[in-house]
């Protein structure tokens, strides 16, 4: 039954915990700086219990290194504003394709047997290079985590959500591209680039797919986040492209991608919403 066209006024008062009740499992989610840090905080903040996924040996093989898994549990523990939710974390390297279905099983275990919303936030960094630098390893190894992993989260996902009862709320997943079909592009890192522009070109069928089980599909976009990576000279320079004259945050895309997890967002679905403060490219 459709709603009324004219909602009651008390239907059009927000309510201040609106995942009250919902549990979500986010990806990627270790380290403070970071945008899965960032969005389970929100989701803890809207009312939901969260799992928080991590590979902590990817984060300290990189310049910024990693963060205490403890800490980041403790962050997202205080922003829970129902005191009825939980936070669980528990690590997976998802470049082993048996790891999706098994954190899936894993994140809905703890949290009660059920996962509402995946925001399927990982990405490998490093490992990649020019047209003229990248080789089949490179290829490879991006397509297994960024991209191959996520497209089985999201069958786990949809086949954990299948056998349900079907008064379960709606689904909500949420993933994450990187600007890689606006101008300019992303030359430096092909591989990167290649395997995030293909979740954002599989956004759509993967809503028509699942929107008859009544699960959204949507893909973020970030934009350039302040995450630690840059510093110096490409830091200052990253900045004057806004018109704030700032970075992003993890707290600005992770306001969009909460919304989007809300029953708000139930009738938005198969689009990538870019989330860049009017980055001048």
């Amino acid at each position: 039954m459709p709603p009324p066209p004219h909602p009651a006024p008390d239907d059009l008062r927000r309510d201040p915990l609106p995942l009250r009740g919902r549990t979500a499992l986010v990806t990627g989610a270790s380290r403070r700086a970071g945008i899965g840090h960032a969005v389970a905080r929100r989701l803890a903040a809207y009312g939901a219990s969260v799992h928080l996924h991590h590979h902590v040996p990817h984060d300290t093989a990189m310049p910024w290194g990693g963060d205490r898994t403890a800490d980041v549990i403790a962050s997202v523990r205080a922003a829970l504003a129902d005191p009825a939710a939980h936070v669980t974390a528990g690590p997976a390297d998802l470049s082993d394709p048996a790891a999706p279905a098994e954190l899936l099983a894993t994140a809905a275990s703890a949290l009660g047997g059920r996962i509402d919303v995946l925001v399927a936030n990982h990405a490998l960094s490093g490992s990649d290079g020019t047209l003229d630098t990248i080789d089949a390893a490179m290829l490879d190894a991006h397509w297994a985590v960024d991209t191959r992993s996520v497209l089985l989260l999201v069958q786990a996902y949809a086949r954990h959500r299948a056998a349900l009862p079907p008064r379960a709320p709606g689904g909500r997943v949420v993933m994450m591209t990187s600007g890689q079909d606006i101008a300019g592009g992303m030359p430096d890192e092909i591989a990167y680039a290649l395997q995030k522009g293909a979740l954002a070109s599989i956004t759509r069928s993967l809503s028509t797919a699942l929107v008859g089980h009544a699960i959204t599909v949507n893909t973020v976009n970030p934009g350039p986040v302040d995450t630690g990576y840059a510093t110096g000279r490409t830091h200052e320079a990253v900045a004057a492209r806004f018109p704030g004259g700032r970075w992003g945050v993890p707290d600005d895309p992770a306001r969009l991608i909460a919304w989007l997890a809300t029953d708000e967002a139930d009738w938005i679905t198969g689009q990538v919403i870019d989330s860049e403060g009017g980055f001048r490219r």
